[in-house]
Formats: C-alpha cells, sequence, structure tokens
C-alpha cells in the first residue's frame, strides 16, 4: 500500500504531471512521469468509468496502488507518476502479471 506522503493529492500535481511529464502508453495503461525535486517518488492514479463499474474500478485501483508501491521503491530517480488505466485494464486486473508488466516497462523506459 501507498503511504499518504507517497500519493498525489491535488489536481495541480495531476495536471502538471501530465503537461510536463513524458508519457508512455501500454494496452492496459497509460504513464505520465516527471522528475521531482521532492524526497520521495509519488504517484496518481486515474481510473475512468470507461473501465468499469466501481467495483471493477476500486479492483483496479487496488492493483494499481500495490504494483506501484514496489516499483517506485526501487525507481532509480525520484519522479511523479500518474497512471491512467484504460479499459484493457478490467480484465488486466485478474492478471497482475499483466499490470505490472506495463507499469515497470513504462517506468524503466521514462527513467532511460
Amino acid at each position: 500500500m501507498l503511504p499518504a506522503e507517497s500519493r498525489l493529492r491535488n489536481a495541480a500535481d495531476f495536471r502538471d504531471t501530465i503537461r510536463q511529464g513524458v508519457r508512455c502508453g501500454r494496452g492496459s495503461l497509460v504513464l505520465h512521469a516527471r522528475r521531482s525535486s521532492l524526497g520521495s517518488s509519488r504517484a496518481g492514479f486515474v481510473v475512468s468509468k470507461a473501465v468499469g463499474n466501481a467495483v471493477t474500478r476500486n479492483r483496479v485501483k487496488r492493483r494499481l496502488r500495490h504494483l506501484a508501491a514496489g516499483e517506485l521503491g526501487s525507481a532509480p530517480v525520484v519522479v511523479d507518476v500518474v497512471v491512467r488505466a484504460l479499459p484493457a485494464a478490467a480484465a488486466a486486473a485478474d492478471l497482475a502479471e499483466d499490470l505490472h508488466a506495463a507499469l515497470s516497462t513504462c517506468l524503466d523506459r521514462l527513467a532511460a
């Protein structure tokens, strides 16, 4: 689970990360990241109604939070990350390794 200080909380942080950050897309998610001057990496999640009903959206968010907690801890640089789930993430939520592969691939690509 991501602690509160590791989460993007306000709209300005989401907006700045999406507009100024680097984008990486995969079949089930789109990841926006930008370097941060803060002490630790932070993550925020966007899961729209296109992904599914409330139960499905919450399941996708829980999976992404869990995966991001592990990935951000091992990130070589301090970044702010916005993860936007696409409708294909609903099917991938049952297969956590698909989301994990997409998330780690994007983070590796953006860190380079």
